[in-house]
């Protein structure tokens, strides 16, 4: 289900020099959402148009809301894809995206901003591919790639480019390139690749214990024993089913705010991770 919005961002001219000498000072508000108007389409999806300004609302679709070109106004588009949401900016018309790292913190704010787990950019694509894909997260740091993100991107590109049907393209990312494939008009299949194991690629500083890769192997934090198997699919993933000699893991019973953000910064992660 997407949300069409719009939000009063400064936006800055598109180079890493400007973009970075013409930062907002960190210490004024976040950007206010005002919503202009609900509409339900035929289809039966509701698309929510919002912005900065006052006037009557208006029904628009998310490629004609995106058209718009209003100055210093930020059109954004809102997926999510299994509950991983994120802000879709078209930014064909560039190969720097509209918004610092530091502006998409602020985005993604859920109390302040709009709310996401990072804002996804649909750039020109580089090397002979149709586009480019480029994610701030909603700490500022940029992935190589992520899973779910190039889903919602893929059907993003289909809302921009009023395409039909099956449809098929090619995906510059950090992490190489992806095909994301649309299927029966609704569906997005996307091939991850083979996973990469070896301890080094991945990367992690786990002693491999399995043909150079770390699996089951444990993982200390804080004074607790996890066991852990190291993947990449593009980024790096511990994955864990719990901790040393004890039972199954019950996520419910986990403070995932709390644990999480030390997986991802421990020392022997040194490009981070994703844990699950």
């Amino acid at each position: 289900m997407p949300v069409a919005a719009a939000v009063t961002v400064p936006l800055t001219s598109p180079t890493r020099r400007s973009l970075t000498s013409s930062l907002p000072n960190q210490s004024s508000p976040s950007p206010i959402l005002k919503f202009t108007s609900l509409t339900k389409t035929v289809t039966s999806r509701l698309r929510l148009a919002a912005s900065m300004t006052f006037g009557a609302a208006e029904k628009a679709s998310p490629a004609s809301f995106l058209d718009r070109k209003e100055a210093g106004i930020l059109h954004f588009v809102k997926y999510h894809g299994l509950g991983n949401d994120f802000i879709l900016v078209d930014n064909r018309d560039s190969s720097e995206p509209k918004v610092t790292p530091e502006q998409a913190v602020r985005l993604c704010d859920r109390n302040f901003g709009i709310g996401a787990d990072g804002v996804i950019f649909a750039l020109p694509g580089i090397n002979g591919s149709d586009y480019t894909m480029r994610i701030f997260n909603s700490d500022g740091s940029e992935p190589e790639m992520c899973g779910n993100g190039v889903r919602c991107f893929a059907r993003f590109i289909t809302e921009l480019e009023n395409l039909h049907g099956n449809q098929r393209f090619t995906v510059h990312t950090g992490a190489g390139l992806i095909v994301p494939d649309i299927v029966d008009d609704e569906k997005v299949r996307v091939d991850m690749g083979e996973p990469i194991l070896k301890a080094s690629d991945v990367p992690t500083k786990l002693a491999p214990n399995t043909d150079h890769s770390v699996v089951k192997a444990g993982l200390d934090v804080d004074g607790v024993t996890w066991n852990v198997t190291c993947v990449s699919m593009g980024n790096p993933h511990c994955i864990t089913f719990g901790t040393e000699g004890g039972q199954d893991l019950q996520v419910d019973e986990l403070n995932l705010a709390e644990i999480g953000p030390k997986f991802e910064h421990h020392e022997v992660f040194p490009a981070r991770t994703n844990t699950g």
